[in-house]
């Protein structure tokens, strides 16, 4: 072990007596569940069936958590008696996953990486395999993984430039970690040489495996009602998946249309009371979703304060803002979603997450990365929806990091159970 591993070790030993402290205050401020923080601890977990097969697939948010169910769902289409854990760290992606998990699959809260809970969480488990989502390091749990025999892999490896340099100050402990993985794979190219470059060793780059998702689906008679009752004849400008900022600089965009229906959907549900504080101080007719108030033609904006209904505003709206590339530090979110439903999106600058993606798009005319209200406002009123060819090219191209992954992944999945 590095002396950077053993001083971590020491450390987040020494700090697991606070842990309790810590989530308490984390759920006066609404980051945690009260009803599941013994899932943050490893205590109390429910039982495992002995002999049966346990993949454990593990992410931060919802975005990770999503692509990872989309995997343990092809993997399932392989191996049915596989028994598959979902972890996430966001109380937003357990709301998202836990209604969607197929039947041999259910998911925790990810215990906190302090070595006292990986021990419990990897012993109570016992996974097979480990696969984490992304830029998921979390030395504690990878070292109990590898210390119990689990095979351990990295899918849609994604690491930004800033990472990158501090890994490189802790060179030797990311190859402790990571470089020990019976699979690493990345998302973009810039991560395969940023991970070549840690790791001393050629890394394969997948391909982003978001391309492979889905649309969120919509069911048609609520879709039909918000039509009917809400949109009308108006066009309909959703800003989606929006960050702290990104509601008041749509709002200011959304000028350059005054008569349209307007929604906002926050990446976070729970930051509904700042943004209806907000449309109220502007004078702005609002429903708000999470109240089950129901929008009219009088309506100017749909306050989508929800989880899970993402389908049914990508499919109301004429052009989608989506949020996170004009917030600092948040990096952008898929735009691939309501581009496929046949939208076309604006979006920030500042998506250093999907940079490769993003670009590509953008020089086929299928994203516009704008900074200023104005230009964003022109850009959604203008723009127009995406071809029936581009939409095809895109439907080839999206499966692509999702077989390479299962092709990668497939010699280490665990054997099947003697019946």
């Amino acid at each position: 072990m590095t002396p950077a591993l053993h001083a971590y070790r020491i450390l987040t030993g020494a700090l697991s007596p606070f842990a309790g402290f810590v989530l308490r205050r984390r759920v006066r401020a609404g980051k945690e569940d009260y009803l599941r923080l013994h899932e943050r601890t490893a205590r109390r977990m429910p039982g495992r069936k002995s002999g049966t097969p346990l993949v454990w697939l593990h992410g931060a948010s919802v975005g990770e958590s999503r692509l990872l169910l989309e995997l343990g769902n092809r993997l399932l289409e392989e191996r049915p008696d596989l028994m598959l854990l979902f972890t996430s760290q966001t109380q937003t992606s357990a709301k998202l996953l836990e209604p969607l998990l197929p039947d041999n699959a259910f998911h925790q809260m990810a215990p906190l990486d302090t070595p006292g809970a990986a021990r419990r969480f990897v012993r109570h488990w016992s996974p097979d395999l480990c696969i984490f989502g992304e830029g998921e390091i979390w030395p504690n749990l990878i070292l109990e993984a590898e210390k119990a025999g689990a095979r351990r892999a990295l899918v849609n490896g994604r690491m930004t430039e800033d990472s990158f340099r501090g890994w490189m100050r802790l060179r030797g402990a990311f190859r402790r970690l990571v470089g020990r993985f019976d699979v690493v794979l990345a998302a973009d190219e810039d991560t395969a040489r940023r991970l070549a470059t840690l790791l001393g060793k050629p890394i394969t780059c997948a391909g982003n495996l978001k391309s492979a998702l889905p649309p969120p689906a919509a069911g048609d008679v609520e879709l039909r009602r918000l039509h009917e009752g809400f949109k009308g004849t108006r066009r309909c400008y959703l800003a989606a998946s929006t960050h702290e900022g990104e509601e008041a600089l749509f709002l200011e965009a959304m000028k350059a249309a005054p008569e349209a229906a307007l929604i906002i959907a926050p990446r976070h549900p729970e930051r509904g009371p700042l943004i209806e504080d907000m449309l109220r101080e502007r004078n702005i007719p609002y429903a708000r979703r999470s109240r089950g108030e129901a929008p009219t033609m009088r309506t100017q904006v749909l306050l989508a304060d929800t989880m899970g209904e993402m389908g049914l505003w990508f499919r109301l709206a004429d052009a989608v803002f989506l949020g996170g590339g004009n917030t600092p530090d948040v990096g952008g979110h898929n735009p691939l979603e309501p581009i496929r439903l046949g939208k076309p999106v604006v979006s920030g600058p500042d998506v250093f997450n999907f940079a490769a993606m993003m670009q590509d798009l953008e020089e086929r005319g299928l994203v516009r990365l704008l900074k200023s209200a104005k230009a964003i406002g022109r850009a959604l009123v203008s723009m127009e929806p995406p071809s029936a060819a581009s939409l095809d090219l895109l439907a080839h191209e999206a499966d692509a990091p999702m077989q390479v992954t299962l092709e990668a992944l497939r010699p280490v999945l665990p054997a099947e159970a003697q019946s």
